[in-house]
C-alpha cells in the first residue's frame, strides 16, 4: 500500500531534491519503536530532526542514526479514568517547540496526534512557511472522542488547516475521512510505526535457560499489567482451557503494573500458578529474547490504537492471537498468520489456544507467514511511504 490511491489528484511534476528538504517530526514520546522508521527517513532526507518531550535514549543498534532534540518535558493530566479503555487525559507540552521550528525552518512538519504541538504547528505554519501532516496512530473509542462536540470541532479545524493526514490503520483513515472530513486525496494509510530487527534479534540463550522447564507451546504476553490490557480475561480463558484437558502449555508474562498482584492471586486460586511465569519489567534490548523463546504471542487488549508488540512478534516469526480491539489486528489474517480474538468471549479464546496445543507444528507454520507479512512492512517501506506523502504534499516529484 502506498501513499497514493485511486482518488488522489495527480501531483505536479516539479522536481524536488530530497537532500534539500527539511523534515521535522513532532513526537510527544519518541519510544524505541519509533526509531527504526526515523532512521530510514533520515537516510532519505538527511535534514530531518525529531523533536520530543520524552526521550529514552537510542535503541541498541540505532545509536546516533537520526538527529533528535529534546524540548522540555511533557505532563499528563488525568481527566477521566476508564476501567477498560485509555480514559481521558490532557497532555501538556512545552510551548518552546514554536521557537525550535522557526529556527529549524522545516519544509514539512509531521505531528503526532491532535495535541498542543499539532495546534501550534498549524497556527504558525504561515509564518514559518511549512506544510503540516497530521499523523493519527489509529482509531479507538477513547481517543476518537466521537461524542465530544468540542473536541470534534477542534479536530475538524486541525484537519482542514493541515495539508495531509496519515494513519497506520484503515480504521484510522476511515475516522479521519468520515468523522473529521479529511479530504480523501490528502489522507493516506500504511503502517509507519513498524519495528526493525536491530534491537530484537538478540542472543536469547540466557532466556532459553531461564524458561527451560516450561512446556510447549509457550504463549507470551508483553505489556503493562493494567485493566485495559485484558490479561485477566486471557487468564480466565486459560481456566476454561484447562477444563477441556487438551494438553500441556505454558504462559510467559513480561511486564508489570497495578494488576500484577491481583493476577498472581487469581492464578494461585484457579490452578494456573504452575503454568504462568512472571518475568516482570524487562529492558527493551532484552525483549527480543523472550519473543524468540515463545511459540505464540497474545495481545488480549480491550483498547489499543495500534499495538506495536503485535508487529514486533510477527517480525520475529511468531503468530499472534490478537484482540479485535487493537488497531494492528488489521495485519492478522485468521488461520494464516494468527487469529482474531475477543477478550469478552472466553470460550473463543480457549478454542484458539487449543488449536496450537493440538497441533505442535501450527505455530511454526503461521509464524513463518507472520514473518512474510512483515516483509511488506519494514522501516524502509515506512520511510518510502512518508517520502511519497512529502512529495504529494509539496507538489512535486522527489529526486535523491
Amino acid at each position: 500500500m502506498t501513499a497514493t490511491n485511486e482518488s488522489s489528484s495527480t501531483p505536479k511534476t516539479t522536481s524536488i531534491d530530497a537532500t534539500s528538504i527539511r523534515v521535522a517530526w513532532l513526537l510527544t514520546s519518541a519510544f524505541y519503536y519509533w526509531q527504526p522508521a526515523m532512521k530510514c527517513l533520515t537516510d532519505l532526507f538527511p535534514n530531518t530532526t525529531v523533536y520530543t518531550s520524552r526521550w529514552h535514549g537510542f535503541a541498541p543498534g540505532l545509536e546516533d542514526s537520526f538527529h533528535v532534540e529534546i524540548v522540555g518535558k511533557r505532563k499528563l493530566v488525568p481527566l477521566k479514568k476508564s476501567e477498560k479503555g485509555y480514559g481521558s487525559t490532557f497532555t501538556y507540552l512545552p510551548l518552546q517547540i514554536v521557537g525550535r521550528l522557526l529556527k529549524f525552518k522545516p519544509d514539512i512538519v509531521f505531528s503526532n496526534a491532535f495535541g498542543v504541538w499539532t495546534i501550534l504547528a498549524l497556527l504558525f505554519k504561515l509564518l514559518g512557511g511549512w506544510r503540516v501532516v497530521i499523523a493519527y496512530e489509529g482509531s479507538s473509542p477513547s481517543v476518537d472522542y466521537r461524542s465530544s462536540a468540542l473536541r470534534l470541532t477542534l479536530r475538524r479545524w486541525m484537519v482542514k488547516t493541515a495539508d495531509a493526514c496519515i494513519s497506520n490503520s484503515q480504521a484510522g483513515k476511515d475516522y479521519l475521512i468520515e468523522v473529521l472530513n479529511s479530504p480523501i486525496d490528502r489522507t493516506f494509510v500504511r503502517p509507519y510505526e513498524v519495528p526493525g530487527t536491530q534491537s530484537l534479534e538478540t542472543d536469547s540463550s540466557d532466556v532459553e535457560i531461564e524458561l527451560t522447564d516450561l512446556p510447549y507451546p509457550r504463549f507470551l504476553y508483553v505489556g503493562s499489567l493494567i485493566p485495559r490490557k485484558g490479561v485477566d480475561s486471557w487468564l480466565k480463558a486459560c481456566v476454561e482451557l484447562d477444563r477441556l484437558e487438551i494438553g500441556d502449555y505454558s504462559i510467559v508474562i513480561v511486564g508489570d503494573g497495578e494488576r500484577r498482584e491481583e493476577l498472581e492471586t487469581f492464578c494461585r486460586d484457579n490452578g494456573l500458578e504452575k503454568r504462568v511465569r512472571w518475568m516482570g519489567r524487562v529492558p527493551y534490548d532484552r525483549l527480543g529474547a523472550y519473543f524468540q523463546q515463545a511459540d505464540v504471542f497474545v495481545l488480549p487488549t480491550f483498547e489499543d490504537t495500534w499495538g506495536m508488540v503485535v508487529l514486533e512478534a510477527m517480525v520475529l516469526g511468531k503468530p499472534v492471537l490478537c484482540s479485535e480491539y487493537a488497531g494492528a489486528v488489521e495485519l492478522i489474517r485468521n488461520g494464516e498468520n494468527g487469529y482474531h480474538c475477543n477478550p469478552n468471549q472466553l470460550e473463543m479464546f480457549a478454542d484458539v489456544m487449543a488449536k496450537f496445543i493440538k497441533n505442535p507444528d501450527l505455530a511454526a507454520q503461521l509464524g513463518e507467514n507472520a514473518r512474510q507479512t512483515m516483509a511488506q512492512h519494514t522501516p524502509e517501506a515506512a520511510a518510502e511511504f512518508m517520502k511519497q506523502v512529502i512529495s504529494v504534499t509539496l507538489g512535486g516529484e522527489m529526486n535523491g
